[in-house]
Formats: structure tokens, C-alpha cells, sequence
């Protein structure tokens, strides 16, 4: 469910058209609904708590998905903690309000320098992805003479997400540790005088459409819990990791949050341990729209309409880089019967293009157009290619909104890049 609703025949975010916040900010623009992400994640939450089974389940939010101070801060103050994947993230994080211990740190190629801000932040966990990552952990925490929490990564050799670029528990796949060296890393961190064994974690993908993978790797990691607590190696916690799937448009439903509380629930039944889940793309991707602006209407001699917009590959790139499927929606529908139209940005690209031949209603210069599900992967992952300045992004509650990062320019972007001093420089 989302709150992006028509209202009077336009197309609004909660208490405010879109219409309105285009006045005010301009085209592209990121809009996020308040009422959506709190909304995902008390469900989320919901889920969990009806399992006892679960202990004391801990929520982090994957701020990959959408690192806005704003979206992490609106989660916080609901209880979120945070799934991190850089240094970078860890200093969002903390600054959004998120408490140091509720934050995970993952990710394959963690460097001295993050691992040192982790332990000196005092965070959750480190998800430890490889036997070299392990021994620097330990090296840098017996030099600090620091204890660190440490969770072994499994690579659970399976595949899943929506598609091979966001899968990441395949054997192939760079991520965690594979299952055979799993125990004996495991133990490793036991005997070391300044880590401590925080427990097992996976990931399996993203955009996961079905239980069936996440069962077989939930069931993988129980075995080798259960294997570890035969050795009389306590597993205190068990990180779930997320990649449960947003409904996109045109798209089978994903299982929803209560189908793998169930889940997790009967395949850790008895297990004694808390639990950490990792969403991301469920708790933000339909909270989000991007709104753009018809520049023209193309017309080929074959009959082939082409509209021509403001929001480029570089402001979404899901559709470029994944052949992603993006719900569009005129913000204002004119009268008149449905057309396919190749709908494409500005960028110099063949590549930026998000739809062929998609059917809409007609469509003019100057209408505006949403993109809808937007929200996760949308403006995280821009750039500023053809020196084209990042979008602003709008977060809305009920009848007000605020910009809560404002449109890029491009006098910024030179001033970032001082001339060397043989051409001139300072």
C-alpha cells in the first residue's frame, strides 16, 4: 500500500499534489510519503512481534535502499536501527538519530578506517565476509584493545532475487563466507581474546518474489547453529538479512512481512536466540515517486511516439541498469483513449530509455508524469552524468512537505574541481 492517490483528478502524496510541489521545487523531483514508510514498518514490525519465537527481533533498515537523513531519521524515531554497508553510511546513520546499537555493518570490503570507526562508534555487530576480513577485524581490535562483536556472513550457495545483478547468496556471488569454512571461522573468533562471536548472518538478493530460497537458506543457517551450539559455541543471534520484495506494478505480489515472520518463525522454532532482518526496497520503494516533465513529443514517420522527458537514466537507473519496470502515471490524465509511447530522458545514451511502447494516456509538452515505486534504489543510486545536478528530493506528512535535499547546480559541480595549477589553478 501506498499513500499516492488521485484526488480531484490529480495525482497526490498524501494531502499534497503533486502538482504543487513541482511549483515550488521544480521538475524531477523525488517525493516520499511519511505516512508509507511509517506504515511499512510497523507492519514489518507487527509481523515479527506476533512470534515469540523470534526473541527480541531487531528491524535495520537497509539505508542503501534510500540514505535520505530525512527517511532514516522518520525509521529511527519509530525504533528502526540500520543495516550499513560503508563508513559513510555508519556517520548517516548515527547522524539521523539510529543508536549505535542498532547498527550492522556489512559489506565485502570494509577498510581499516571504517572498521576502526565501527568499533570507536561502538555499533551492534560487524558482518565478517571472509577469513582475511576476520583477521583484520582482530588486529585492529586487539591494537585498540577493544572487544569486537563480530557475525560470521554465510554464503549459503542459492539463488535468488529479481535479477543476477542483486543476487548475492549464489556460491559465484563475491559475498560471505562459503558454508564449509563457516564453523571453523566461527571458532576462530571464539578463541580470540578481543572478538566476540555475535552469531550467524545471510543475504540472500534482492527483490525476492518467493519463500522457497529464503527457507532453504534460513535452513542452511539453523544447521550450522545448531552445529556450533553441539560444539558448546553459543549463537546469540541470527541476522536474516532482508531482500524481501517491493510489489512492483505489472508484477506478481511479493510475500508479505507476516509470511516470513511465519517462516523464520517455524525454522528457528526453539533456537534461543534474537533475530535481526535487514528490509530495505519493502519499507521505501512504494513510498516513493520520481515526478518529471514532458520536454516534447517525438512523432516518427512510422507512427511511433517518443516522449521526451526532464528526469534522465541518471536520476533512475533501475530501468537501464536492470530493465527495471516502473509504474507511469500522468500527475493530471488527459481524456482520451490509451497509446504505446517510448518513454525516454535526456541523457546521451541509447540506454536511457524507461519504457518501450508502453500504453498511457495522451500526452503532451509540459505534463508532468510520475514514476511510481521510486523510492528505494531511486535517488541513492543518481549521478551527475552529463553534468547533469542531482534532483532535489521532498519529503511529505499530511498536508505540508519539505525539500529535504535540495536540486544540485552545476555551478557546485565546478567549483568541486579546482583547476591544476599549470592551467591556472590556485
Amino acid at each position: 500500500m501506498d499513500h499516492f492517490e488521485r484526488r480531484a483528478g490529480a495525482l497526490c502524496c498524501e494531502d499534497v499534489p503533486l502538482g504543487r510541489i513541482v511549483e515550488a521545487v521544480g521538475a524531477p523531483v523525488y517525493v516520499y510519503s511519511t505516512a508509507t514508510l511509517e506504515r511499512h514498518f510497523r507492519v514489518f514490525g507487527e509481523a515479527l512481534r506476533a512470534h515469540p519465537a523470534l526473541g527480541r527481533p531487531l528491524i535495520a533498515y537497509a539505508v542503501k535502499a534510500n540514505s535520505n537523513q530525512s527517511v532514516i531519521a522518520t525509521l529511527a524515531r519509530l525504533g528502526a536501527g540500520a543495516d550499513t554497508v560503508s563508513g559513510g553510511e555508519i556517520a548517516r546513520a548515527l547522524a539521523a538519530g539510529v543508536p549505535a546499537q542498532k547498527i550492522v555493518f556489512s559489506g565485502v570490503g570494509k577498510t581499516q578506517a571504517e572498521i576502526a570507526q565501527a568499533l570507536l562508534a561502538g555499533i551492534l555487530q560487524i558482518n565478517v565476509e571472509s577469513e582475511p576480513e576476520l583477521e583484520t577485524v582482530a588486529a585492529i581490535a586487539a591494537e585498540r584493545r577493544e572487544s569486537a562483536r563480530v557475525a560470521i556472513r554465510v554464503n549459503p550457495d542459492i539463488v535468488a532475487g529479481g535479477h543476477a545483478k542483486v543476487e548475492t547468496g549464489a556460491a559465484a556471488s563475491k559475498f560471505g563466507v562459503a558454508l564449509a569454512d563457516a564453523e571453523r571461522l566461527y571458532a576462530l573468533a571464539a578463541r580470540h581474546p578481543w572478538l566476540e562471536p555475535a552469531g550467524l548472518a545471510c543475504h540472500i538478493g534482492s527483490q525476492i518474489t518467493g519463500l522457497a530460497p529464503l527457507e532453504k537458506a534460513f535452513r542452511r543457517l539453523r544447521q550450522l547453529g545448531d552445529g556450533l551450539a553441539a560444539a558448546g559455541l553459543a549463537v546469540p543471534r541470527y541476522d536474516l538479512g532482508g531482500g524481501l520484495g517491493a510489489p512492483y506494478f505489472q508484477q506478481p505480489d511479493p510475500p508479505g512481512p507476516s509470511a516470513l515472520a511465519d517462516l523464520a518463525a517455524r525454522v528457528f522454532a526453539g533456537a534461543q536466540a534474537d533475530f535481526i532482518f535487514e528490509p530495505g526496497r519493502v519499507i521505501a520503494a512504494n513510498a516513493g515517486a520520481l515526478v518529471s516533465r514532458v520536454i516534447l513529443i517525438h512523432q516518427r514517420p512510422d507512427g511511433r511516439r517518443i516522449a521526451v522527458l526532464d528526469a534522465g537514466m541518471n536520476d533512475l537507473v533501475r530501468p537501464a541498469l536492470y530493465d527495471a519496470y516502473h509504474d507511469i502515471r500522468p500527475v493530471i490524465t488527459r481524456a482520451g483513449a490509451p497509446s504505446p509511447y517510448d518513454v525516454v530522458g535526456p541523457v546521451c545514451e541509447s540506454g536511457d530509455t524507461f519504457a518501450r511502447e508502453r500504453p498511457l494516456p495522451p500526452l503532451a509538452a509540459g505534463d508532468l508524469v510520475a514514476f511510481m515505486t521510486a523510492g528505494a534504489y531511486g535517488a541513492v543510486m543518481a549521478s551527475e552524468y552529463n553534468s547533469r545536478p542531482l534532483v532535489p528530493e521532498v519529503l511529505v506528512r499530511g498536508a505540508s512537505f519539505a525539500v529535504v535535499r535540495p536540486r544540485g547546480a552545476v555551478e557546485e559541480m565546478i567549483a568541486r574541481e579546482p583547476l591544476a595549477p599549470w592551467l591556472g589553478g590556485g
